[in-house]
């Protein structure tokens, strides 16, 4: 085994953001250097619901079905009153971005598929029970020393460093970043099962003042338990088998389930106040923590991987300039905190702070239902904010407004190829850049000389027929596909996507040209010196036993 080596990109943390990140930087080519000082991944329960858009990560990462096998897709949520009431639903069923919106899952399961994944990839190199000693950035690279079993050292180089390695980053304590936010005195007990045979497919939320309670299905007949405590209760106490049998026998737990976990936790709601330094990322649980309540906290650690992935390969392989990697946290920490904010504002119905606010709740859930495009926005789940940039790699289509695509995640619809098969879009638009247009006639969509402006992001060019359309001719570099149902917004235009299957800018026929000039401002921008360029040099001490 080599002493020292050099990497495109070192990742410290093999969590679910740190594992998807690795695999999305091999699927890119990079070489790509993974620690994690335990020795495996975890073995204990821990974030329990996967979303839809982390689903299309999974599948950018090539990993899809590997996941699916493990996962039970398209749950909902049922909310009870003190007494019992059933008086609100959550069950939506959509696919905008071709998943479920809301999957049960068990981490374990999703790591060990994510890191056995990474034996696809002779340019990713892990090493599980090694510890990141210190790390110094030299302007130019960065430098790692690594500590390993039975006293083994390992010095390596990287083009970039992420911390991935949790609430209690070391990388971004040895930075001197700090988080802001606030952390809650509010307790909440966890009892995680196994063999359970509850028949419920769905969440149940007892919204009640004492002892509040979240019961959320999983796959292979797990169930999780989530109860608020009261101030003052004794954690020990309520540990005590005879305690939380009692708790779970008033919930519909089976009880000749296997109890698998039984923890108290105090939630958070806290990011980063910066998320990069130099040439050292921020990524995950180590940037932003939040609240548990909408599921979203490890979610929105996999949005930071496919937003970071692409950005660090096209900066490593010269496509773009550095520049560019100032976008990540200018795009990702507006979501974190409208994700931490909905987090929040679940809490307070799951757990209402008195009898009168639980009143008044529940009244409006009900009222809601007389109204069917009100209730279509709670069961359906549109309250649930989408990512949306304003600011970052975009260029903002003043057109199209905030109903516009741009900054917005593409949906992805089925479409049928050249050969018969039906397959996700994605599928089509690859890895890289694409140019999407909705089109009957391909050869005159693509045809604008302003396009050619963007020979630099090698962009795959995709055109979309209406259903029932014939395949008309068309020139070589364009892949046409039909598509089904109407097509979404920006039909009619041609659609810049970026890696990540956002929409960097909008085509419109008659401003193309003025279009083609804002992209390569964009592009040329991300060569300019920038924030996140600045050296760091950094020391960790070794975490005491």
């Amino acid at each position: 085994m080599p002493a020292s080596a050099h990497f495109d990109v070192a990742v410290i943390g093999s969590g679910p953001t740190g594992l998807t990140l690795a695999n999305l930087l091999g699927g890119f080519g990079l070489d790509v250097l993974l620690v994690e000082r335990n020795r495996t991944t975890v073995m204990e329960p821990r974030a329990v619901s996967i979303d839809d858009e982390s689903l299309r990560t999974m599948q950018a990462a090539g990993v899809i079905d590997a996941v699916l096998e493990n996962v039970v897709a398209g749950y909902g949520s049922h909310y009870y009153s003190p007494r019992g009431n059933r008086f609100a639903v959550v069950e939506p069923t959509g696919t905008p971005f071709g998943y479920p919106r809301r999957n049960a899952f068990r981490q374990p399961l999703l790591e060990q598929t994510l890191r056995q994944a990474l034996d696809r990839f002779a340019n990713v190199q892990t090493r599980f029970g090694w510890t990141l000693e210190s790390f110094q950035d030299r302007g130019d690279a960065v430098r790692l020393d690594l500590h390993g079993p039975d006293g083994a050292t390992f010095t390596a180089t990287c083009a970039y460093l992420v911390g991935a390695d949790g609430a209690s980053s070391r990388v971004r304590e040895a930075l001197g970043i700090t988080l802001g936010g606030t952390t809650f005195e509010e307790r909440w007990l966890i009892v995680d099962q196994e063999n359970s045979h509850n028949t419920s497919k769905h969440t149940k939320v007892f919204c009640n003042t004492r002892h509040g309670c979240i019961t959320l299905p999983g796959p292979n007949d797990t169930r999780r338990f989530e109860f608020k405590l009261d101030p003052g209760e004794d954690e020990a106490a309520l540990l005590a088998p005879a305690s939380i049998a009692a708790l779970l026998a008033t919930h519909g737990a089976d009880p000749a389930a296997t109890i698998r976990r039984k923890v108290v936790y105090r939630f958070h709601a806290r990011a980063a106040s910066s998320w990069s330094r130099g040439r050292v990322y921020l990524a995950g649980d180590a940037a932003h923590l939040t609240p548990p309540f909408a599921g979203q906290g490890m979610n929105s650690g996999i949005r930071d991987a496919h937003n970071l992935a692409w950005k660090l390969a096209a900066v490593i392989r010269g496509r773009l300039g550095p520049g560019l990697l100032a976008s990540y946290e200018t795009e990702r920490s507006p979501h974190v905190w409208a994700m931490i904010r909905l987090a929040l504002r679940m809490g307070g119905i799951m757990a209402p702070r008195n009898r009168m606010v639980g009143f008044l709740t529940r009244a409006l859930f009900r009222a809601l239902r007389v109204y069917p495009p009100a209730s279509d926005y709670v069961v359906q789940m549109k309250y649930k904010p989408k990512p949306r940039f304003t600011e970052g790699f975009v260029v903002p289509d003043s057109a199209g407004g905030r109903a516009g695509p741009v900054g917005q995640l593409f949906p992805q619809p089925y479409v049928s190829t050249a050969t018969g098969s039906r397959v996700r879009l994605d599928e089509v638009l690859g890895d890289g850049f694409a140019l999407l247009a909705f089109t009957e006639n391909p050869a005159a969509a693509f045809a604008a000389p302003a396009l050619d402006a963007l020979e630099r992001l090698n962009a795959r060019r995709v055109a979309v027929l209406p259903p029932g359309t014939a395949r008309p001719d068309h020139p070589a570099d364009v892949t046409v596909v039909r598509g089904e149902g109407e097509a979404p917004a920006g039909a009619g235009a041609i659609l810049l996507l970026r890696p990540d299957h956002y929409v960097a800018a909008i085509f419109r026929p008659s401003w193309m040209a003025a279009t083609a000039a804002a992209v390569q401002a964009l592009l040329e921008a991300t060569w300019a010196a920038g924030p996140g360029l600045t050296p760091a040099t950094t020391a960790i001490q070794r975490s005491q036993p």
